[in-house]
């Protein structure tokens, strides 16, 4: 098993470090109406990713079962730095209507998704 070596929170992603890799992991919901939320999240990451060596990233939806088009968004973003680091964006624990968005918005043929944090642990250093 990976051990976490810095845990961090923000408002609505606690956020775990895994050697090379970093797991986001939202607290709650990324609804459209918690866009300043959204925002203020993304920016701590980005300011926690600029600071960092981190090269992959794993988003864990383990507490959640919906996000909308801002989290889209924000997800392109991450996927644009971690290719920039040569690096993966892996998605894992999402729920039905989660896993259906990624579908409907193909970007299931984009990004890996895993049923565990393990196992997208396990995809990134693949």
């Amino acid at each position: 098993m990976i051990s976490a070596s810095v845990q961090r929170d923000t408002r609505i992603f606690d956020i775990e470090q895994y050697g090379d890799t970093i797991v986001l992991a939202p607290t709650v919901n990324l609804r459209e109406s918690d866009y300043e939320g959204i925002e203020e999240g993304a920016r701590d990451i980005f300011e926690l990713l600029d600071s960092s060596p981190f090269r992959n990233i794993v988003l864990d939806f383990s507490r959640t079962d919906f996000y909308g088009s801002t989290a889209l968004g924000f997800f392109l973003k991450l996927w644009k730095r971690a290719r920039k680091q040569d690096g993966q964006l892996v998605f894992c624990n999402l729920s039905d209507y989660e896993r259906e968005i990624m579908q409907i918005a193909r970007l299931d043929q984009l990004w890996s998704i895993c049923s565990s944090r393990s196992e997208a642990l396990q995809a990134v250093q693949e």
